[in-house]
């Protein structure tokens, strides 16, 4: 069987898989010169399922976005229309199970490696400087696509040839030609062409396994499908029997081909694992504890030590060996629940984040929901902040913001919580707390904002703020929103503002503001 039988027959085969109607929909669409974003976000809110896992995965750490996305059309304005083309295909493609002809193809296993690899693609293009990562993801599942597609149209055949592969230790792709006259990025191109994808996911299909071969001089495409070939590198690491190998090779070729520090690969290094099994989680595969790329490579340097030992002297090993792996495990949960901590601060502040300061606001809302208390949010914002900026420079600005913040955390209860909101904008969440009380707080904390002397080596500064109060008691009011909460602790904060600022302004139908 020569490539051209092969492609013909695999197209005209009843076990080829289906593109689903949503994903067929939303690549015609986004084909379209004349597509806007009110187009797409209808097409993806007709199917409920869908869009609920696209708006879970918006809110995740998988894009970290500072605002809730509370609608597909939000989430379209928000993230575009082509990270929205990647989720929607992303999704689609993970549901294909296999035909009716079922061989050992280990369709779950295929998925798991694929998302693992689409999650090393997204992690190593974000240490590319000016790559546009908003297709990545998609190309990193797919990346693999025609392996899927052997197994659903010639599932004897290609168990021969997987076969092949592990008991004799040979090359996949030569492998394939023997076989097929061809091999799986070029069946996959082909499958991925007849359901019209765009040349900007075909084309790292179809050259993932060597960039080299790639010519038309894309920057974008080139980018990707050294990414993707990187990504390969990267998860053979964590499942294959020979990580020292890839582990050498991701290294020398991360430098080459994309110029990564070293810096960057360490990092690459350090996330991957738990980004994989985050991802698992966000997109509904049963992933979880995968290796770090650090005990991977200890245990196969200790297996490795091994070998050579007698009996006796393995049994010491193994010992003195558990004990370094119990110790690396310590280790490896205080750093994590370090980085946790890190993921939930703020970079310039070092308070709490706004997406800490949402969960933290769902748990409020929770607990004052069980008790049948009050809850209040104020909403501060630094007033004239951006004249201040532009006055004085954006480093004396950050100066600003730090010992703005210090100023908060230090006038508050210790089991009140600040946050970063956005820009010079911060919230603090007051539980168990009525108007009247969260009132006397935002007046102590506008008057100690008052009364701070911001000193620099260079120069003092004065400064105030605007505060919104907004109070609630989520056990007694139907269908209590969060975003209502929100939305009332703003509509106060601009009252303030409107009123002359330096003011607090708690939120109520009539628009009264106060001040002590």
């Amino acid at each position: 069987m020569n490539k051209e039988q092969t492609i013909v027959a695999v197209l005209a085969s009843a076990e080829l898989p289906t593109l689903p109607t949503v994903a067929s929909e939303i690549i015609t669409l986004t084909a379209r010169e004349d597509t806007t974003l009110a187009d797409i976000g209808d097409l993806v809110s007709k199917d409920t399922g869908l869009s609920a896992k696209i708006l879970k995965v918006s809110n995740s750490s998988f894009y970290s976005f500072p605002q809730q996305i509370s609608s597909i059309n939000q989430a379209v304005s928000i993230l575009g229309i082509n990270a929205v083309r990647s989720l929607v295909l992303s999704f689609s493609f993970l549901t294909m199970k296999a035909g009716k002809k079922k061989g050992h193809f280990n369709f779950e296993n295929f998925w798991k490696i694929s998302l693992a690899q689409a999650v090393a693609s997204k992690l190593i293009l974000e240490h590319v400087q000016g790559a546009n990562t908003e297709e990545i993801f998609v190309c990193g599942l797919l990346q693999n696509l025609g392996e899927l597609i052997f197994a659903c149209t010639f599932p004897d055949e290609y168990e021969d040839v997987l076969q092949k592969i592990r008991e004799e230790q040979h090359d996949a792709l030569n492998t394939e030609e023997e076989a097929f006259g061809t091999s799986h990025p070029a069946v996959g191109y082909e499958v991925a062409k007849s359901w019209g994808f765009p040349e900007v996911l075909l084309l790292p299909i179809l050259y993932h396994h060597d960039p080299s071969l790639y010519k038309d001089g894309d920057q974008k495409i080139e980018t990707t499908i050294k990414a993707l070939y990187l990504s390969d590198l990267l998860i053979s690491i964590l499942y294959s029997d020979k990580p020292q190998e890839y582990h050498k090779r991701f290294r020398k070729e991360a430098k080459k081909l994309l110029g990564l520090k070293d810096k960057d690969v360490e990092h690459i290094f350090n996330e991957v694992h738990t980004q994989v099994d985050n991802a698992g989680q966000y997109f509904g595969l049963r992933i979880k504890n995968t290796k770090s790329v650090q005990e991977i490579l200890q245990e196969a340097n200790i297996r490795l030590s091994l070998m050579n030992l007698d009996f006796d002297q393995m049994n010491k090993e193994l010992l003195k060996t558990k004990m370094e792996l119990e110790n690396l495990t310590e280790e490896l949960e205080t750093k994590n629940k370090f980085l946790a901590n890190l993921a939930n601060l703020d970079g310039l502040t070092e308070i709490y984040n706004h997406r800490f300061f949402q969960n933290s606001l769902d748990n409020e809302i929770s607990r004052a929901t069980r008790n049948e208390t009050k809850l209040s949010l104020l909403l501060i914002d630094i007033d004239f902040f951006k004249k201040f900026n532009d006055t004085y420079g954006h480093q004396v600005g950050d100066f600003i913001l730090k010992e703005f913040s210090r100023v908060l955390l230090e006038s508050i209860r210790k089991y009140d919580t600040l946050a970063r909101y956005g820009g010079e904008e911060f919230t603090v969440i007051l539980p168990d707390t009525s108007s009247g009380d969260a009132l006397k707080v935002a007046e102590k904390l506008r008057t100690a904002v008052d009364d701070f002397v911001f000193e620099d080596p260079k120069d003092t500064y004065h400064i105030t703020a605007s505060f919104g109060v907004a109070t609630a008691q989520p056990a007694i009011i139907d269908q209590f929103k969060k975003s209502d909460l929100i939305n009332q602790a703003d509509a106060a904060l601009y009252d303030a503002k409107e009123a002359g600022r330096n003011r607090v302004s708690a939120y109520s139908t009539k628009k009264k503001w106060y001040k002590f």
